[in-house]
């Protein structure tokens, strides 16, 4: 067995770097984080310090397990996880894991760090160890214990008020309140009327734009001119002033005074992860989760011909600075491609404006600027290229000549000169030297169009220009536009919301969560996403705050510089936050979240209409809960908002269920929306409506819905018995057979058309009985799993549950700090709703569902505070606690023997 045992965090990695190490090194991958908090109330506990309970993350424990029996056999452990707060606290616990078993009694112990996965960095990164960077550690510990408070506390206060399944959290709604408040923007806007006077001038031949900047000795604002009237009368006097008309001409121009510039625009800076997000979105159209995605896999290594080779750095930093030698390389590859002019004439510095970017060291860039795209292309699948193709070209760009311009203004007179004249103006540009633009331009946003961008024929003071055409335009004023993937990103890193490793995780819940939808690739607030926003701003106002959410990241860097204990931001969290958790609990009431629209009265019955929120979503209210018969009830159909929503199409929706006719059966065909969306019913028997809508869907298309339907039903029963509802029939999995309270599989060995009855009675018995479904979908009598109404997040978590204490994770651990854990107080849990009562997670637990990578911490609260979440279930006596991250050696015997 090898004598060195690496870890990394993922197999494409380990891979790679195995390639580099050759004998004596064993490579092997942890997949992710091998330990979370637990998945239930008093994870972290404020009472105690904010102890933090952890367990292994079950579907990881076979990966740690093959690393306990690798390092068993090996002589030295190095720990090579990624090189920002996360990667090291999967580090660290992975270390607190193998030390509570025992596994590295007398192993050498190494933490390892590198920006890329390339033969010498990966050397020279084993050559250098370092300890573990508690710091960094304590970082991670205190993110994840605020997300963790934030979510678990927030989330069934969400439930409770709201409908189920909904989420809140400590980052994702500040971004939530950025789309909200965009849009609100928007409705509110009211747009204003302006004319231009659009012109074109001719000299030389050439036709060129023309634009009114003076006018009688004013200067031309946007909105000099209000109205139809006011711009036909300047149209008649600029024609006046210009007179007489030589056709094809309107008059003739008089050319001024002429302006000439040289402008250079250098290249922007090498890719941080923000902007390689935002360019990739305007450029390449690609999600942030995608590029992210795409950008790990370049990162961990692609085989181009000569085995698995990383192809660019670290893709989650906030540094715009490139190492020597790889400036030095980048430099003599432009050189080599383009020709030493191409090259800036000193090497160009870029400087990190963040105090620390993310602790990566540098920008993203290729390993090796010398791996140009066209020649790998093949190798690379198209995706892959155009990310590599995009951050090549921003790397090598970075280090070229500015590109030069010479821009020329153009005055010209329509009239004399004088305190009432009236002037004219040309621009044009022209692209002298392209520098770095022969490789790479810079996107843009929302960019207007740019008038400059001609080429003037040459004109000279007192020359004649032709007035070949003018004529006025109307516009008006437009709404900020909505944000894109790209702009909403930019805007996040602008308020210092998030950090690098967090943007795609940001987008992604918000839209898992269906608080926002991708309309033309813009943000569109759903109705339920307002309503969360409306609820969190209203009463929970400091938190959603971007000031407050950017002074969080500011203290989380400082503690990841080592600057103030990891405790110290809980603490100063803790007590306003859950005080203001208890208020809305207690004063809030559904009503009042709920945010109910009247809409004028039904014309039929007098009773007021309304929208509202539900349960199940927005619907349409005839009547109030005080009258004497029930109120009717109607959801609204998809497109349609609770904001905009019209009387008249909340009266429309009363019409389902509509009677369509007949079936030749005789049977009264229906046509309604239910639980499941909607659909037709033909006596008994129900076909869901996939593509038709209820509320137009005609008789005979209903007929051919149900024929496919019977059709589908038919080939679906094997055999029908006709005694006890037993059957056997072709299902998702596979033939199966069925008495409508249990199933049993059909015997591999068996063809299901022969089965015989006593058969599948034999079957049937031996089967378990299905469990029932509740209210709301959930299993009855499933107590031990987590009950959530939304069963995504919860899947990724309740696995977890099953993980015993042995895994090293139900120790409690303070953070990086030396300190033993306290013990979890005994106290009776406070009242939640259902689901979170039963153990559910929550926001901040489900967050972390989406973002595997994140870890706990363990914290210091005072006492007599209240806990985020109290157990009721907590043992009497302190469980094992796992010694802080502050023993942990560096290139030293994990025993203590040096």
């Amino acid at each position: 067995m090898a004598e060195n045992l690496v870890i990394v965090e993922s197999p494409a990695k380990a891979r790679t770097i195995k390639k580099y190490l050759g004998k004596g090194f064993e490579v092997l991958a942890s997949y992710g984080h091998v330990r979370d908090l637990v998945p239930k109330e008093g994870a972290v506990d404020p009472d105690h310090d904010f102890a933090m309970r952890y367990r292994l993350i079950e579907r990881n424990e076979r990966h740690v397990e093959a690393i306990a029996r690798a390092l068993a056999k090996a002589d030295a452990l190095y720990l090579a996880t990624d090189p920002d707060r996360e990667g090291e606290a999967i580090a660290w616990h992975l270390y607190e894991i193998l030390k509570e078993r025992g596994a590295l009694k007398s192993k050498t112990l190494h933490r390892v760090v590198f920006h890329e996965i390339t033969k010498n960095a990966i050397r020279e990164a084993i050559e250098h160890p370092r300890e573990l960077a508690l710091e960094l550690v304590n970082a991670q510990q205190a993110r994840r214990a605020l997300d963790y408070l934030v979510g678990f506390n927030l989330s069934p206060l969400l439930w409770k008020k709201v409908r189920p399944g909904l989420s809140a959290g400590r980052v994702q709604s500040p971004a939530l309140r950025m789309i909200c408040e965009r849009e609100e923007e928007i409705q509110a806007f009211k747009p204003q009327e302006y004319w231009t006077l659009d012109a074109e001038g001719g000299h030389s031949g050439q036709r060129f734009p023309l634009k009114l900047v003076e006018y009688a000795g004013a200067k031309v604002e946007q909105f000099s001119f209000t109205n139809e009237g006011s711009a036909r009368e300047v149209e008649a006097r600029l024609r006046a002033a210009a007179a007489p008309p030589v056709p094809p001409a309107l008059g003739t121009l008089r050319v001024l005074t002429i302006d000439r510039k040289q402008r250079r625009r250098n290249p922007a800076p090498p890719f941080t992860t923000s902007t390689l997000q935002q360019e990739a979105a305007r450029k390449l159209g690609f999600s942030a989760q995608r590029t992210m995605r795409l950008a790990q896999q370049l990162y961990e290594g692609v085989d181009i011909g000569e085995g698995s080779v990383g192809l660019i750095t670290y893709m989650r930093t906030d540094s715009v600075a490139l190492a020597g030698e790889a400036v030095a390389e980048i430099r003599a590859t432009i050189e080599r491609l383009y020709g030493r002019e191409a090259l800036a004439e000193e090497p160009r510095v870029y400087r990190t404006k963040s105090k620390n970017a993310q602790e990566a060291h540098e920008a993203i860039r290729p390993t090796s600027a010398a791996i140009v795209p066209a020649d790998i292309e093949a190798r690379l699948d198209p995706d892959q290229y155009k990310l590599y193709a995009l951050i090549w070209k921003r790397a090598v760009a970075c280090q070229m000549a500015h590109a030069v311009f010479d821009t020329v203004a153009v005055d010209m007179l329509a009239g004399p000169d004088g305190p009432q004249r009236h002037l004219l103006r040309a621009n044009g540009s022209t692209l002298v030297k392209p520098g770095y633009i022969a490789v790479y331009q810079e996107g843009r946003d929302d960019s207007a169009e740019d008038d400059s961008d001609h080429v003037l024929p040459p004109m000279h003071a007192g020359d004649a220009v032709a007035l070949l055409a003018l004529q006025p335009e109307q516009h008006f004023t437009e709404p900020p536009p909505r944000y894109t993937e790209a702009s909403l990103v930019k805007a996040l890193e602008e308020h210092g919301i998030g950090r690098p490793s967090t943007y795609a995780t940001i987008i992604s819940t918000l839209r898992d969560r269906e608080y926002c939808e991708l309309e033309n690739r813009r943000f569109t607030p759903t109705d339920i996403g307002k309503i969360v926003n409306r609820f969190l701003t209203d009463h929970f106002h400091r938190y959603v705050e971007y000031g407050f959410t950017a002074a969080m990241e500011d203290e989380l860097d400082a503690v990841s510089r080592g600057e103030e204990p990891w405790t110290t931001p809980l603490e100063k969290f803790w007590q306003p936050f859950i005080k203001q958790v208890n208020h809305a609990d207690k004063h809030v009431t559904r009503e009042q979240v709920a945010l109910a629209r009247p809409l004028g009265t039904d014309p039929a019955s007098g009773k007021p209409v309304s929208v509202r929120m539900g349960r199940f979503g927005p619907f349409v209210q005839i009547g109030t809960k005080d009258d004497e018969e029930k109120p009717r009830f109607a959801g609204l159909r998809p497109g349609q908002k609770m904001d905009s929503i019209m009387l008249n199409e909340a009266l429309d929706l009363f019409q389902l269920p509509r009677t369509l006719g007949q079936s030749p059966e005789g049977e009264t065909i229906v046509a309604n929306v239910g639980r499941f969306g909607p659909y037709v019913k033909y006596g008994a028997k129900y076909a869901s409506l996939k593509e038709d809508d209820p509320y137009t869907v005609t008789l005979e298309r209903a007929l051919e819905v149900i024929r496919a339907k019977q059709e589908a039903d038919a080939n679906r029963i094997i055999r029908d018995f006709g005694v006890d509802d037993i059957q056997v029939l072709n299902g998702r999995y596979g033939p199966y057979i069925t008495n409508k309270q249990k199933n049993a599989r059909v015997p591999k060995d068996r063809d299901p058309k022969t089965l015989t009855l006593e058969e599948c009675r034999a079957l049937l018995e031996a089967a378990p009985v299905r469990p029932q479904r509740g209210r709301f979908g959930a299993r009855r009598g499933a107590a031990a799993r987590p009950a959530t109404a939304t069963s995504a997040a919860a899947a990724a978590t309740a696995p977890a549950a099953r993980t015993t204490a042995r895994a090293a994770g139900l120790a409690k651990t303070t953070a990086a700090s030396g300190k033993p854990a306290p013990e979890a107080g005994r106290r009776p849990a406070r009242k939640r709703p259902a689901a979170a009562a039963s153990g559910a997670r929550t926001g901040a637990a489900r967050a972390a569902a989406a973002t595997p990578r994140a870890a706990a911490p363990k914290p210091a609260a005072k006492p007599g505070t209240r806990t985020a979440a109290p157990r009721a279930d907590a043992a009497k006596s302190a469980p094992r606690r796992t010694a802080s991250p502050a023993a942990a050696p560096g290139r030293r015997r994990a025993s203590g023997r040096g």
